[in-house]
């Protein structure tokens, strides 16, 4: 018994270390951004094949969405059950925990969301729907006491939220209306909240737990939701269910593996990489839709090193440096930017 103990807190100990290597975290956010910034083109490519009349109404994308994200729940559960060979439930105690993440993040938002595209154009609401990084890292800081905010991180935030001016510059207005910008920002708000609602609850609940079953509760609200408002989805094009499916099965796996980065790491450290998810979703319009991109190549190029120096900036400590040695011991010390530098003692290799 103690032996198996033993192997399971080595396993931990390794996931756990993993899960907060830096390379890891960059290429894992960098993956979830990408999938989100794909969802852009694929949307607008369900919408032709699901809608072909007219295009969608209110109701019907909110049925169209709800769709989605409730068989993305479904997927993750059953996926990530097969993988782990038993089957994910959350504990009863946690039932409130999903019902609240599920409001902020999948029902609230995603309302906000769609209502607010729908009356806004699409690069100011691309650059407010990125914002949400800002308001994850001021919640976290502020509100939950998570974290220290810093200069460096709101200044790393501030450029990389000009890498999403930049590539939007074009057809770009700064006017603001209710109904269209105030309810993407609310939605950027929304998602920001819920960012910060993983990290808390998932020292209680498996994240990929949370993730699965708020996708399914939050889903089912909307489909019925929209539905009973005249919402109409034409499942009869096997091409436009495919796209569906995929769009479900990218938001199993991102909203999954994001909500463990969230676990292991500090909020500001993994909501920075959201800057990345415009300039996919930018990117990827273009080469899949290039009728509905005006994206100039300068723009894009700005936007890129912009959103990059954005995450250098708040993911950068400085090289560890020794600062004494005593009995055998060495401390080594990282640059300390609120909580996110480390101080660590590790045995000497060499007897003194």
């Amino acid at each position: 018994m103690q032996k198996k103990n033993s192997i399971l807190k080595e396993m931990t100990m390794k996931s756990n270390k993993l899960f907060t290597h830096p390379v890891f975290v960059t290429l894992a956010a960098i993956f979830c951004c990408a999938l989100w910034g794909s969802a852009t083109p694929f949307i607008k490519t369900g919408y032709k094949l699901m809608f072909p009349e007219g295009g969608p109404n209110l109701p019907s994308t909110i049925l169209f969405a709800g769709i989605r994200f409730a068989f993305a729940g479904l997927l993750t559960v059953v996926i990530y059950s097969v993988a782990r060979k038993k089957v994910l439930i959350p504990k009863r105690e946690n039932l409130g925990i999903i019902g609240i993440v599920s409001v902020f993040q999948t029902i609230v938002q995603y309302f906000f969301f769609y209502v607010g595209l729908a009356n806004t154009t699409g690069a100011k609401g691309t650059i407010l729907s990125g914002s949400s990084s800002f308001f994850a890292i001021i919640i976290s800081c502020i509100f939950f006491k998570q974290e220290k905010l810093t200069v460096k991180k709101i200044i790393a935030c501030i450029v990389g939220f000009a890498g999403i001016i930049a590539v939007n510059l074009n057809g770009l207005d700064f006017s603001m209306n209710l109904l269209g910008d105030a309810f993407v920002l609310f939605s950027g708000v929304s998602l920001g909240i819920s960012s910060v609602l993983i990290k808390k609850f998932s020292g209680r609940e498996d994240p990929v737990v949370i993730s699965g079953y708020q996708f399914m509760l939050g889903g089912a609200v909307m489909a019925i939701v929209g539905f009973a408002f005249g919402g109409r989805v034409d499942l009869s094009n096997p091409v436009g269910v495919l796209v569906l499916v995929y769009l479900s099965a990218l938001s199993a796996v991102a909203y999954a593996l994001w909500g463990v980065l969230l676990k292991h790491n500090p909020v500001s450290k993994v909501t920075i990489f959201s800057f990345t998810t415009p300039v996919f979703g930018v990117i990827l319009t273009k080469l899949m839709l290039p009728d509905e991109s005006q994206i100039h190549i300068v723009n894009l190029l700005i936007s890129l090193v912009l959103v990059a120096l954005g995450v250098f900036m708040l993911n950068y400590v400085r090289p560890q440096r020794v600062t004494a040695a005593t009995d055998g011991n060495v401390t080594d010390t990282a640059e300390n930017d609120g909580n996110d530098g480390n101080t660590v003692n590790r045995p000497d290799s060499t007897e003194a």
